[in-house]
């Protein structure tokens, strides 16, 4: 099974966004995931890794919650 890791900066408030993704991910993959685990960070850290693996990094679009949802399944299959 595979686990995914959400990294999100704590002092620009992201968390919403980062329980947003995670309840998306869950509700579209959740019983192909082992879980989804939300990980704090800083510096504008936005970041989706799939068993380690960054699928999404905020530095270089914006925020895309689809886009996000999209690139896991991509792993999956």
């Amino acid at each position: 099974m595979t686990h995914v890791t959400i990294e999100y900066c704590v002092p620009c408030g992201l968390l919403s966004n980062a329980v947003e993704t995670q309840r998306t991910l869950l509700e579209t993959h959740g019983q192909r995931l082992d879980g989804v685990t939300l990980d704090t960070g800083d510096g504008g850290v936005f970041e989706v890794r799939v068993d380690g693996a960054t699928v999404y990094d905020k530095s270089e679009e914006g925020y895309d919650r689809d886009a996000i949802v999209e690139r896991v399944g991509d792993r999956l299959d």
